[in-house]
């Protein structure tokens, strides 16, 4: 019965086998080729002992039998070659393929999946999946064998033929099962191997915590909890190819058996040759070729099963963008009636909010009040379930992909640098960077200094500059500067840093240098004292907005720094 999940799994493999489609299509010919010199050579080699067991001339037909052999040869080592290059091309494009999906979703993607499971299916099910369009080219070749070898019985002696379709019906329903079971037993097997892939993912993340905790037995224990359940359906998967291939082969010799008996009657009978026997006797092992069936089968099956779980991944939806182009503006921010869910809570309901353009805002409330939440929707890294955001008027939504990116810079905690060195992770996103322009970005986060003293200075390997939290976040923010833009978003991006380079970064921010409108996730009071007004998150909804020293005179205001105790003591 065919599922959604087959239907993308075809979806999803109809352009990968056609990014190789000349390739495959030679595979194919080569297959069948090679089959094809296959059926002949028991013609020939029948007929060649039939001259040479009548001492006739039988030059010509020795010489077929050698040029048979010799094209076997080399079809056989075309076929090899092509069947790596496919399936390298093929996993190539379906690594890119996913990669660019991966990208275009969004964090939301490693929410669902996990990181781990997703880097186990770009990486392995990729490959196993690349492996379809040889297997199904080639199977196409393993099916006309046996074919072959029924219709070649036949031309012999038609009882011949008979024989061997009596037995034919058991040998297809036990490929038929085969292929069904094989099928989930893979997937399931593909399954633990993610959520293994999932937790190592998670401990290698959390390291350190790990280490301080002392838990590194227990969470050795939590990655390998599936191993009992992987290695039941590795070992339920190999019984299935297992039993299939000993039926099979049980079923073989008895089909063969019976072409063998029923030729040495007519040959008693003098209706067939000895070397029509003999070529019989090796259309019958062709006929009952099961071996090669079983494993173009079992390849099949673990490339389709590979295949559905990356259609898993690409049928996540890609947030769609518009045409429409960001006209001339200051950079003013609003967000209308914006309301967001996850894991079915309400997290922010019906926020109205404007930033104006230039300004500095500093969005503060407790932990879990929705500030991540809301500077994710600000730049569209998610969208809201109700309401809008609009950047100077247009809805972010209807921009290009290419309007909105270019308008909007991020800095975040906890900054991943990506890169061959420093200037590379500070111009990430700038199409040509110029070295003057990451100097300038690096030297407004303050973070000229302390890159001039590593080794290569801005040239030093990524890999090669250890650094702090703070100097990391400084290099995040470096990257944010550089991006440029109308909006400038910093996700709790100042956390890390001392407090005098806070205060010179946010001075620098707020003090009308900068044309960009600023929006500051602040959990210090110093912080938010710097911006132009505060947008207090209370309850998912935005309580107040004002200047800090105006909202300072609340107490629940002040709780959300420090707690009721500490913001007694402290002044704005």
């Amino acid at each position: 019965m065919t599922t959604s999940a087959d239907h993308a799994a075809r979806a999803l493999l109809r352009p990968a086998t056609g990014h190789s489609a000349a390739r495959t299509a030679a595979l194919f010919l080569v297959s069948t080729a090679a089959t094809g010199a296959g059926l002949l050579l028991p013609l020939a080699l029948g007929r060649t002992l039939d001259l040479l067991l009548a001492r006739a001339p039988a030059t010509g037909w020795v010489l077929c039998c050698a040029g048979l052999v010799l094209a076997l040869a080399l079809l056989d080592g075309c076929q090899s070659v092509l069947v790596g290059t496919v399936d390298a091309r093929t996993t190539a494009w379906l690594r890119g393929r996913l990669t660019r999906h991966i990208l275009a979703v969004g964090p939301r993607i490693a929410l669902r999946f996990g990181a781990g499971d997703l880097v186990a299916r770009l990486v392995g099910n990729a490959a196993q999946a690349g492996t379809a369009p040889t297997a199904r080219a080639v199977l196409v070749a393993a099916l006309a064998g046996p074919v072959g070898g029924v219709v070649a019985l036949a031309l012999i002696d038609p009882w011949l033929a008979a024989v061997f379709l009596a037995g034919a019906p058991v040998l297809a329903l036990l490929l038929r099962a085969f292929a069904r079971d094989t099928s989930r037993c893979t997937t399931r097997y593909q399954r633990e191997q993610g959520r293994i892939a999932t937790a190592l993912a998670e401990a290698v993340d959390g390291h350190r915590t790990i280490a301080a905790a002392g838990t590194a037995d227990r969470e050795t224990a939590r990655i390998l909890g599936p191993l009992p359940e992987l290695s039941r359906a590795g070992h339920r998967m190999w019984q299935v190819q297992g039993r299939a291939a000993a039926q099979a082969i049980a079923v073989a010799p008895l089909l063969q058996l019976g072409v063998l008996a029923v030729a040495g009657v007519l040959l008693a009978r003098h209706r067939l040759t000895v070397g029509e026997v003999l070529a019989a006797s090796r259309y019958a092992v062709l006929a009952t070729g099961v071996g090669m069936l079983v494993a173009q089968l079992a390849g099949v099956a673990r490339a389709k099963a590979a295949a559905g779980r990356l259609a898993e991944v690409t049928s996540e939806p890609t947030p769609a963008h518009g045409d429409r182009r960001l006209p001339p503006g200051p950079g003013r921010l609003e967000l209308r009636g914006v309301t967001a869910r996850r894991g079915g809570h309400t997290v922010l309901h019906d926020v109205d909010l404007v930033v104006p353009g230039g300004a500095t805002l500093a969005v503060v409330g407790r932990s879990g009040a929705g500030k991540s939440l809301l500077a994710a929707l600000a730049g569209r890294l998610a969208d809201p379930d109700g309401g809008e955001v609009l950047l100077d008027g247009v809805p972010l939504n209807e921009l290009t992909h290419a309007d909105l990116r270019g308008a909007i810079a991020y800095a975040f905690e906890r900054p991943v640098l990506l890169g061959d060195t420093v200037e590379d992770a500070i111009g990430l996103s700038l199409p040509r960077p110029s070295p003057a322009r990451v100097r300038e970005a690096a030297v407004t986060a303050h973070a000229d200094d302390f890159v001039r003293r590593l080794p290569s200075g801005y040239a030093t390997a990524l890999a090669d500059a250890p650094r702090s939290g703070g100097e990391s976040q400084r290099l995040g923010l470096a990257r944010a500067f550089a991006h440029g833009g109308r909006l400038l978003i910093l996700d709790d991006a100042l956390s890390s840093l001392d407090t005098v380079t806070e205060a010179r970064i946010t001075e620098s921010l707020a003090g009308g240098g900068r044309s960009s409108t600023r929006l500051l996730i602040a959990h210090r009071a110093a912080t938010a004292a710097r911006a132009d007004a505060v947008a207090w998150l209370d309850g998912g909804r935005v309580r107040a907005v004002g200047r800090h020293e105006e909202l300072w005179a609340i107490a629940a205001y002040r709780e959300a720094f420090t707690g009721a105790d500490e913001a007694e003591g402290m002044c704005p």
